[in-house]
């Protein structure tokens, strides 16, 4: 059964259009509870949400589907993503709701869940809920409805848990740092947790008012970020996006650092401490440099399906701790269950700071190879694998390229496009050989 709701991360859309209507989220919450009661008799879910104004009337759709199927709810109110997932493990809750596009504009929103552990859920529970989703609701009785509370300190209990991820013999005293939360979810966590552990804050993208969320700012614009430290002289800046799983940072001389780079930084900081690391597991756009670079330390490199989720079943497949995305979802499993943004950052901080090194000079060894991307709009159906004149282009580009590049071409899995992605030493080759592949898939057959 193929899934006619989910993607690659949970539920998302744009509000008021099917399926992000609140008559489709009761039903979603009524379909998960009748899920999660064919193993348990009294579920308690946790519901958190980042700063849509639009989040207040699905959260309110979810809480009744939940109750009618006879599940407790535990609401969290503004909190990142990766946090649900902490408070769902330590609450021993059945699951974990988040209400968020993440990185999308304020009109756009969407659902996603954690497991009681913490962790995206497999294909296979997707599938269960769907299945669930087009049967007919089942009301339970009056006496047996579930109910709602809040969870008043889930914010407090977080940063905590944030902090506990930082060396304890360390401090960032004498830091300066910009935080952008992207007027999303960490607007409040991540200059207190940054503060607390010593850090001179600048706040920019923290004043969020519903509509302004990723608008201009966090990681996904990181332009405001490089403003920003600049202007204040600050030592590093922060950056998330609007559910705060993912991570962009910059140093004092402005130069962006991206998940790929990040990702390196983190491995090599605990070979640094003495501890090994078997393998890391990048996605099919993991910079061709940073492979090279990390088994040049002796480390394996794995490259996984585009996808944080794919990344952490690949992870957890070959028992590793260390994955990410270039987008700046870095996974590191012996300090959280999911991907966070900023615990990844006090990661990064940390390295610098025992080391006594920036972030540049961490990362000397390691120059990322230029990509060219390039999205081609293909016919509903069109079989653009059996074109005969992409096959022979690619051969050509692939015997060019040798070991120095990389060609990557695959479909887009929400609209109909396919993408084709070159990797090379020098950009101008990179360019043209992607150039030259898209202009053989404008041409049909």
């Amino acid at each position: 059964m193929t899934r006619q709701f989910f993607g690659t991360d949970g539920i998302r859309g744009t509000v008021g259009q099917a399926p992000i209507t609140p008559d489709f989220i009761l039903r979603l919450g009524h379909a998960v509870g009748r899920v999660l009661r064919r193993s348990q008799s009294r579920p308690l879910v946790l519901i958190g949400k980042d700063t849509r104004i639009s989040g207040y009337m699905l959260e309110s759709a979810l809480e009744s589907g939940f109750n009618s199927a006879g599940v407790d709810v535990m609401l969290l109110g503004p909190l990142p993503t990766p946090g649900v997932a902490y408070l769902t493990r330590t609450q021993r809750a059945s699951l974990g709701v988040v209400i968020s596009a993440s990185h999308n504009p304020f009109d756009d929103n969407g659902i996603k869940f954690f497991s009681a552990q913490g962790s995206k859920l497999s294909d296979d529970w997707e599938r269960e809920v769907e299945a669930a989703l087009s049967e007919p609701a089942q009301w339970i009785a009056s006496a047996d409805l579930g109910k709602a509370r809040r969870l008043n300190d889930a914010a407090g209990r977080y940063i905590e848990f944030c902090k506990s991820t930082f060396a304890s013999d360390l401090t960032l005293k004498g830091l300066k740092i910009v935080v952008d939360a992207a007027h999303g979810a960490a607007y409040q966590i991540a200059p207190a947790v940054l503060h607390e552990l010593g850090a001179e804050v600048v706040r920019i993208g923290c004043t969020p008012d519903g509509l302004n969320i990723n608008c201009d700012v966090g990681a996904t614009h990181p332009q405001a970020l490089l403003e920003a430290v600049r202007q204040h002289g600050a030592d590093y800046g922060v950056a998330l996006d609007g559910d705060a799983d993912r991570l962009q940072m910059v140093d004092a001389q402005g130069r962006l650092f991206n998940g790929d780079e990040l990702l390196y930084l983190m491995v090599c900081e605990r070979l640094a401490r003495g501890e090994p690391v078997p393998g890391a597991v990048g996605t099919l756009m993991t910079n061709l440099a940073v492979e090279l670079a990390l088994q040049a330390r002796g480390v394996s490199f794995v490259r996984a399906k585009v996808g944080d989720r794919y990344v952490l079943e690949e992870l957890e497949r070959r028992q590793w701790l260390l994955g990410g995305e270039g987008s700046g979802h870095l996974l590191a499993l012996d300090k959280h269950s999911t991907g966070d943004g900023l615990v990844s950052a006090l990661q990064v901080l940390q390295a610098c700071v025992r080391s006594g090194q920036t972030l540049a000079q961490l990362l000397s060894g390691v120059e990322l190879f230029p990509q060219t991307l390039i999205n081609v709009r293909v016919s509903p159906g069109q079989d653009w694998q059996a074109n005969p004149a992409l096959t022979e282009r690619l051969d050509q580009v692939r015997a060019e390229l040798g070991e120095s590049g990389r060609v990557l071409i695959r479909p887009s899995g929400t609209e109909p496009v396919v993408r084709v992605m070159v990797e090379a030493r020098e950009a101008a080759q990179a360019e043209r050989c992607a150039g030259a592949l898209a202009d053989c898939l404008r041409v049909q057959p």
